[in-house]
């Protein structure tokens, strides 16, 4: 009968021992994890990715102005013509040309007050401008400045002068930025890997995340810190779009 009673105690000693067992447990771990809150590291990934034009435009324009607007439209007309038949001859068909309407600018007087020193006078000036525009797409886009400064040569020795620049269409920004995103926040696990391991921690997970703005960062191949004026970009049909990420990672 006197083993019973002592069985019993050592029954309820144990249930003890073992319930204060793990309530240590749990508290040490709820300590060490409100601890380990603070325990934290900032990072920032950043991924670059050249993006190549799909397609690219040379666009033409040349402008007359005078007083007599039938007189310049026709002006106009000729010019534009002269320019399509050189095209023509040199392997542009009628799909790759493009020509836009007239912008025709009425300043609805022949005359404008402009400052002389201290003094305004009144100057005599064109009444009409008339703007016409020519648009020539290709998708051979390494090949555009080429075709640009051979254009502008010929019509030069031709004299029918225009102004000519060029302009290319990228890919949409929405097709990358998965690949770009993934790649930015791999660097910045491997930056945070790197934090941990020089202050003998491991890298835990991630607390907070902000991603970055995918931008364009300017023509391929030309240097910020050593641009000069009239320095300009070797590959202009390739750009380099660029996302920083800022991530928090846990320490433990």
């Amino acid at each position: 009968m006197t083993n019973k009673p002592i069985s019993q105690a050592l029954a309820i000693s144990l249930s003890i021992f073992i319930g204060l067992f793990v309530l240590g447990f749990f508290i040490y771990k709820g300590l060490k994890t409100f601890s380990d809150k603070d325990r934290v590291v900032t990072v920032k990934g950043l991924a670059e990715m050249n993006m190549k034009a799909i397609s690219g435009t040379i666009h033409l324009s040349f402008t007359y102005s005078g007083d007599d607007i039938k007189n310049i439209i026709n002006y106009s007309e000729e010019k534009k013509e002269s320019i399509i038949t050189y095209l023509k001859q040199n392997g542009y068909k009628n799909d790759d040309v493009k020509i836009s309407n007239k912008d025709i600018y009425d300043r609805q007087s022949y005359y404008e007050m402009r400052w002389n020193g201290n003094n305004q006078e009144q100057v005599k000036v064109d009444r009409y401008t008339v703007t016409q525009n020519l648009v020539i797409s290709s998708n051979d886009v390494e090949n555009i400045e080429n075709k640009k400064a051979k254009i502008n040569l010929d019509l030069i020795s031709q004299d029918l002068t225009a102004t000519i620049t060029t302009e290319y269409i990228f890919p949409e920004l929405n097709t990358i930025k998965p690949k770009l995103i993934a790649e930015s926040t791999k660097n910045a696990r491997v930056a945070g890997e790197q934090f941990a391991n020089d202050s003998q921690a491991t890298l835990g997970k991630i607390k907070t995340a902000s991603q970055g703005q995918i931008s364009i960062v300017g023509n391929y191949y030309v240097d910020e810190e050593q641009m000069g004026a009239n320095q300009t970009a070797k590959e202009p049909f390739i750009q380099k779009a660029r996302v920083v990420s800022s991530i928090v990672f846990f320490l433990e």
